[in-house]
C-alpha cells in the first residue's frame, strides 16, 4: 500500500513536463482567444479604447488573418451632413470629386455616397451630388451653433432613407480622400480618429452631468467626434437620437457650453456612444490635418480645417496671415479660384498635396468658376 500510494503521488519528470507544457498551451490559447475577441483585427498602429492594455499578444504577433480577413469586402456608405451655404457647397463638390476618384481603387471598400442636406429644401447641387434632404432643427434651437443640426440630420436620414450598406462612414465637407479607404471597423468595434483636444478625463465634472458614475469611469468615453467614424448602421441608429438629445442639453447648459465651445457636438457623440456601450478602435492613420501633420504617407483623409500660412521662405506663420496661405475660411461666400498657387519651397508635403488635390478637383469639376453656388 505504501509503495502504491508513493507511486501514485509522485509523477515522473517526463509527465510533469508534459503537463506543464499542456497547461501553458491551454492558457496561451485562452489568452490569445480573449485578445482576439477583444481587439480582433487591430493593426500595430491602432488603439482600442476598450482594451488599450491588451493591444498585442504578449508572446507573438497576432496572425495576419485575425487582423483582416482576405477577400471579405465590408462596404460602407459615405455620408456627410451639409448646409446649402456657398462655403459648404464648394467643399462638398471637391469632397465628392475625390470620393469618385478613389472609390474603385484597389483596397477601397467605399460603397454609395449621400450628402445629407439639412436645409429643408433642395439646392443647385442635387444633380451633381447624390443628396437626401432633411429638415434643420426648429428655428432658434441650435442657438447659432449650426453643427447642432448634424445629429438631427443623421436621425432623420437613418429613419427615412434606404441604405444598402451595413456600415456608414460619417464624413465632413472638408475631407479629401488621398488613399483608398478600407473598412477600418472590426467586429463590434467602430473605427474613429482620436482628437488630441477631446479630453473627457480632464473635464469629468462637466461630463458627469451626462455620463453618471454608475455607467463607469470617464475613460470609457473615447477622445473622438462623430467624424471620421466608420460604424455599423444598426449601432448608429441607436446612438444618433441620444447624440442629438445630449448635444442639445449640452448647448443649453451654460457651463458645458463654455467648457466645450465649438467642439461641444463632438463631445455629444463621444458621450452618447459610451452610454450605449460602444467603444471605438482609434486609428491615427485615419486622417491627417495640415499644417500640423506634415506627411501624407499611408493616411487616408486630409482634413483641411486649419489655415495654412507660410512665409515665402516656407516658414509656418500660424496665427498670422502668411505671404502664402490656403485657408478655407478665405472663401466663405464662394468657391476658391481654379489653379491656386502652389506653396513656396520648404512647405510640408501635406500642404502641397492638399493644394494639388484642390486644384485637380476644381480643374475637372464642370462649371466651377461660373456655377451659382449661393
Amino acid at each position: 500500500m505504501m509503495i502504491g500510494r508513493k507511486n501514485i503521488g509522485r509523477a515522473s519528470p517526463l509527465l510533469l513536463v508534459l503537463l506543464a507544457l499542456g497547461f501553458s498551451f491551454a492558457t496561451y490559447n485562452l489568452i490569445t482567444l480573449v485578445i482576439r475577441n477583444r481587439v480582433s483585427g487591430l493593426e500595430d498602429d491602432t488603439v482600442s479604447s476598450g482594451s488599450r492594455s491588451m493591444l498585442r499578444d504578449p508572446i507573438t504577433r497576432m496572425p495576419d488573418h485575425v487582423k483582416k480577413q482576405e477577400n471579405v469586402r465590408l462596404l460602407f456608405h459615405v455620408a456627410l451632413t451639409a448646409t446649402d451655404a456657398p462655403y459648404n457647397k464648394w467643399q462638398c463638390r471637391i469632397m465628392y470629386y475625390w470620393y469618385k476618384k478613389v472609390k474603385d481603387m484597389p483596397g477601397s471598400e467605399m460603397g454609395g455616397f449621400t450628402r445629407v442636406l439639412h436645409s429643408g429644401s433642395p439646392d443647385d447641387l442635387m444633380d451633381e451630388i447624390p443628396t437626401y434632404v432633411v429638415d434643420p432643427l426648429p428655428s432658434g434651437l441650435d442657438r447659432g451653433y449650426v453643427v447642432l443640426n448634424r445629429p438631427w440630420a443623421f436621425v432623420q436620414w437613418l429613419e427615412k432613407a434606404t441604405i444598402q450598406e451595413e456600415y456608414i462612414l460619417m464624413a465632413e465637407p472638408d475631407h479629401v480622400f488621398v488613399n483608398p479607404l478600407p473598412n477600418l471597423a472590426r467586429g463590434g468595434y467602430p473605427a474613429a480618429f482620436p482628437f488630441f483636444y477631446i479630453k473627457p478625463a480632464e473635464n469629468e465634472k462637466v461630463i458627469r452631468k451626462y455620463y453618471p458614475e454608475e455607467k463607469g469611469p470617464v475613460t470609457n468615453i473615447d477622445p473622438i467626434g462623430n467624424s471620421p467614424v466608420i460604424i455599423k448602421k444598426s449601432e448608429l441608429e441607436k446612438i444618433a437620437p441620444t447624440w442629438m438629445n445630449i448635444s442639445i442639453k449640452m448647448k443649453n447648459d451654460p457651463e458645458t457650453d463654455k467648457t466645450f465651445g465649438w467642439v461641444l457636438e463632438m463631445y455629444g457623440y463621444a458621450v452618447a456612444s459610451a452610454l450605449h456601450g460602444v467603444q471605438h478602435i482609434l486609428r491615427k492613420d485615419f486622417m491627417l490635418q495640415p499644417p500640423w501633420d506634415k506627411e501624407v504617407g499611408k493616411k487616408f483623409i486630409i482634413h483641411y480645417t486649419y489655415g495654412c500660412d507660410y512665409s515665402l521662405k516656407g516658414e509656418l506663420t500660424y496665427g498670422k496671415i502668411g505671404e502664402w496661405r490656403f485657408d478655407k475660411r478665405s472663401h466663405l461666400h464662394g468657391p476658391p479660384p481654379r489653379n491656386l498657387s502652389l506653396p513656396p519651397p520648404g512647405v510640408p508635403e501635406s500642404v502641397v498635396t492638399l493644394v494639388k488635390k484642390v486644384n485637380e478637383a476644381t480643374a475637372n469639376i464642370p462649371g466651377w468658376d461660373t456655377a451659382q453656388t449661393g
